[in-house]
């Protein structure tokens, strides 16, 4: 009975209400569990990678990626992997961190060539800085920021960016910015205020630099370069021009402008104008186009283009020269245009700035139009022939570029490499290497006695002392700063478009007529 009794309890009193405690406690937990798993799936994870997500209402992953992330371009997969393999083994301490920071996620297939080619040469500058400078210090960890392609996606990078200069990543430079678009300048004014010293690439904008037009105190503390201004490149232009031509018989020269125009445009129209007067090229008439805001987009411009070849077919026969300021996307569609022209038996020359260095392989261009008494000059910011064919004995030389040649040689296997394939013609990988060196020299400059770190505001107080024997000697010639973080007198290849596909160098052109003396000092 007593047995009994004992049985009863344990299954009346004790099992079945436990029963039903631990199955109701069951029932709670999978409830709770599916609106964790719901609320899980309904939250939107915006990461994209380490340092990198999709800010509210858009699908662009913009930030600083500290980890091995291609921006979901597998062109570039082979180069970050590099990078990734370099930062790697630094070690904790040692090294100061450079952003790269360029529009990685672009879907223009033009500018993604020069993204890809600038990454390549940047990676290049921070393999040469780590493993072949003998030891200095601090070593180099290179990121890649992203600055989307929207009208403020760089914001949230340039926060990211300034957390950084207070962090274990120890920041102490920003390289690239990438071309002289509006954007880009707000990005450039952001990061000089926070005091981030910043490299500039291919940025050529009179607006986009120090020093311009009497402009007090410079709008970008901080701000260096390693192109020349857009008034530099005509200059540089001009020179090259008045050697050429036939004063017994000038040139009349029409201006094709982007109307309202953006940094490049609007500094280029403008040295475009300047050049005119005084040069041997008079002007006969100035003709306006309006693109998309978003230059990189096709529009109506090619219906406007034609309308403008019919106009430059009327202008008097003595007329030879087009000076065109616009971006590449419509450099391409007036020269397509001009292939189709109802005078195809007048000679006229394209003369126009760096951004014509894009349609280097171009598909959309039509070649065959630069077979039919057309040529397309333009002012690169560098060209692999530049010092290899008769340089001149100042302002660059052979062994600075062979320097570079020989780190693309080592890149072609581990550990430096692969990089991916190698493009030089457009000049945009040697002046990624350049931006790059000159951040390295900036840094190493500013590391103060008895110490192996600098601090962020000494760094970019090292660009006016960058002449002289403290010049950098660039693959695309030597980079000297005036007080103001501009180059002095930079060489300037003159090249060609070649129907073949590629770009011929012509010539060496500086705009101060000659290259500089061999002490390399910007005047006072």
């Amino acid at each position: 009975m007593a047995g009994g009794m004992g049985t009863w309890v344990r299954e009346h009193v004790w099992e079945i209400p436990l029963r039903r405690y631990l199955s109701l406690l069951l029932a709670a937990a999978l409830v709770a569990g599916g609106v964790f798993g719901v609320r899980t799936l309904m939250h939107d994870d915006r990461r994209c990678a380490p340092g990198v997500s999709r800010p509210a209402g858009s699908d662009e992953c913009v930030g600083v990626a500290t980890g091995v992330y291609d921006f979901g371009q597998p062109r570039f997969h082979q180069v970050v992997e590099a990078i990734g393999r370099e930062n790697k083994g630094l070690k904790s301490g040692s090294y100061v961190t450079v952003a790269l920071m360029l529009p990685f996620t672009s879907t223009s297939t033009t500018n993604l060539n020069d993204i890809e080619h600038q990454l390549q040469g940047a990676y290049l500058a921070q393999y040469s800085a780590n493993h072949d400078s003998n030891g200095q210090s601090p070593q180099i960890r290179l990121v890649l920021a992203n600055s989307g392609t929207g009208k403020d996606s760089w914001r949230p990078t340039v926060d990211q960016l300034d957390g950084m200069t207070r962090s274990a990543d120890r920041l102490r430079a920003v390289a690239g910015i990438g071309q002289s678009t509006d954007p880009n300048q707000a990005a450039a004014a952001a990061l000089t205020k926070l005091g981030i010293p910043v490299i500039g690439s291919s940025i050529t904008a009179d607006e986009l630099a120090n020093g311009q037009r009497g402009k007090k105190p410079d709008p970008y503390p901080g701000l260096a370069r390693v192109a020349p201004t857009n008034t530099d490149e005509a200059r540089a232009l001009a020179s090259y021009t008045k050697a050429k031509a036939n004063r017994a018989n000038e040139n009349k020269a029409m201006l094709v402008y982007d109307k309202p125009g953006d940094p490049y445009t609007n500094s280029l129209k403008q040295s475009f104008s300047t050049l005119m007067n005084g040069s041997p090229y008079q002007p006969v008439l100035e003709q306006p186009f309006t693109p998309p805001a978003d230059r990189s987009q096709e529009g109506t411009t090619a219906n406007t283009f034609r309308q403008i070849t019919n106009i430059v077919c009327d202008t008097p026969r003595d007329t030879h020269t087009i000076l065109f300021a616009g971006r590449h996307t419509q450099l391409r569609q007036f020269v397509n245009a001009l292939g189709d022209r109802g005078c195809m038996d007048r000679s006229f020359q394209v003369l126009t700035g760096d951004e014509a260095s894009y349609l280097t392989y171009e598909k959309e261009l039509n070649r065959d139009a630069l077979r039919h008494n057309l040529t397309v000059l333009f002012t690169s910011l560098a060209h692999p022939d530049a010092w290899l064919k008769n340089p001149p004995k100042t302002g660059g030389s052979t062994a600075d570029y062979q320097i570079l040649q020989r780190l693309l040689k080592t890149a072609e296997h581990k550990p430096a490499g692969p990089i991916g394939p190698v493009a030089l013609d457009d000049g945009q990988l040697i002046i990624g290497y350049d931006a790059l060196q000159l951040a390295v020299h900036g840094i190493r400059e500013a590391v103060p006695e008895g110490r192996s770190i600098p601090t962020l505001a000494d760094v970019g107080l090292q660009w006016p002392q960058v002449k002289g024997s403290l010049k950098v000697a660039g693959a695309s010639g030597w980079i000297c700063l005036d007080g103001h973080g501009n180059p002095y007198d930079k060489a300037v290849p003159i090249v060609r478009l070649t129907p073949e596909g590629d770009s011929q160098f012509v010539q060496l052109a500086w705009p101060e007529g000659k290259p500089p003396g061999k002490d390399c000092l910007p005047p006072a």
